[in-house]
């Protein structure tokens, strides 16, 4: 591993002593893990993790939608964005 310094607020600090006794963990442990969450986040999808997603919100829209066959990939970003998934 690579060792990094980096500064936090006071309230980070005491956030993350907290969480880290409750967990078990390190805080390096802790912030290495909200790392990877952010990096995998915004790591392009592989063909497993896009079918995956998909299929989370299958069954999902209304059976009175007209368009669903013209506009499913509307609907689908709608429902991606419901749940706060913007990819």
């Amino acid at each position: 591993m690579i060792r990094m310094q980096i500064q936090l607020r006071k309230s980070q600090t005491l956030a993350l002593r907290k969480m880290a006794a409750e967990q078990g963990v390190s805080i390096a442990e802790l912030i290495r893990r909200a790392l990877d969450q952010t990096l995998n986040a915004r790591a392009p999808l592989s063909g497993r993790r896009h079918m995956e997603r998909l299929r989370t919100r299958i069954g999902r829209f209304d059976p009175g939608i007209k368009d669903l066959a013209e506009r499913h990939d509307h609907y689908l970003e709608e429902a991606f964005a419901d749940d706060g998934d913007v990819r």
